[in-house]
């Protein structure tokens, strides 16, 4: 099976590597691409600052970095161009026009912040307490509303459109579990039927798009938590529905390029995949072809 990448983090977001270290890395593992997606930009147009977003000014340095290495890197590494776009609805998307004018191989489309009834946006994907203390403030004690609006989300963006690959699908369940063994549901029920008919409602509208779906293994690398995303019961139902699928270690550091892909894999092959799809670029629309998963569970 030939390994790719396009989920990745360099030190011009949050990751703690150049663009080069990723390269060479790739190269040494045997990599057949390689695509970096740093943190599109979000405080201009929604007065949202976090310690992981790229910055606005970074963003021209970031684009001629890929685009360089995309030249020193031609004939031995296939190098592609991307971001991973936030979804906050009335504010910003990966459907948005500047997205389309920066001449990009591909966007991810994430879901990463809620908008409680009252107070401030909720940063999901954060430590614990500012977001025991969102659903305290903002909706009122009631993490079940949270989810459901986590879920609103992630609809609203595949509505909208404009992105290729489906991120973290069910980015929500990463703080539902405290530490410790074993861990109490602490936002939502994972098993229980409204959360499972929301994510198989994302899968079967995904379906309809033509976007495909990461298997994320990036919250197995961080240690936090100890399946990829999404869960194998949606995992399924995407499958069901003949979605497409890739791999994708959302990597902050080079060295996690091919973080727990083998858990990816027998996590496919668990849902019933046969194979993966590999970027292959884009003319108009993305370009995928078909990768054999190897060996059975």
């Amino acid at each position: 099976m030939r390994y790719s990448c396009l989920h990745t983090h360099t030190f011009f977001c949050d990751g703690s590597d150049d663009v080069e270290t990723y390269c060479r890395r790739a190269w040494e593992k045997g990599f057949h691409s390689l695509g970096f997606s740093a943190h599109g930009p979000v405080t201009r147009k929604t007065g949202i600052r976090t310690s992981w977003n790229m910055e606005e000014e970074r963003l021209p340095e970031y684009l001629d970095a890929v685009r360089e290495a995309r030249r020193r890197w031609e004939g031995k590494l296939r190098i592609y161009l991307g971001l991973e776009a936030d979804f906050i609805p009335g504010l910003t998307g990966p459907a948005d026009r500047e997205y389309r004018e920066l001449g990009l191989d591909y966007l991810i489309g994430s879901v990463h912040f809620i908008i409680p009834p009252k107070g401030p946006p909720l940063e999901i994907d954060g430590r614990w307490e500012p977001i025991e203390r969102g659903i305290r403030e903002g909706f009122g004690g009631d993490g079940e509303a949270l989810t459901q609006a986590y879920w609103d989300n992630v609809a609203a963006m595949i509505a909208a459109g404009g992105f290729d690959i489906l991120g973290h699908m069910d980015l929500i369940k990463k703080n539902n579990q405290a530490p410790g063994s074993p861990p109490p549901n602490r936002i939502f029920n994972p098993k229980g039927p409204e959360y499972l008919r929301r994510g198989g409602e994302i899968a079967r509208a995904a379906a309809k798009t033509g976007i495909v779906v990461e298997v994320n293994t990036g919250g197995i690398n961080r240690g936090s938590i100890a399946e990829p995303y999404p869960s194998p019961a949606f995992l399924k139902i995407f499958r069901e529905n003949s979605v497409p699928a890739l791999i994708a270690a959302d990597a902050h550091r080079a060295e996690d390029l091919d973080g727990h892909y083998d858990t990816a894999q027998k996590a496919l092959l668990a849902a019933g995949y046969t194979g993966t799809v590999l970027f292959e670029g884009k003319e108009g629309e993305a370009r995928w072809i078909r990768e054999p998963l190897p060996g059975k569970i």
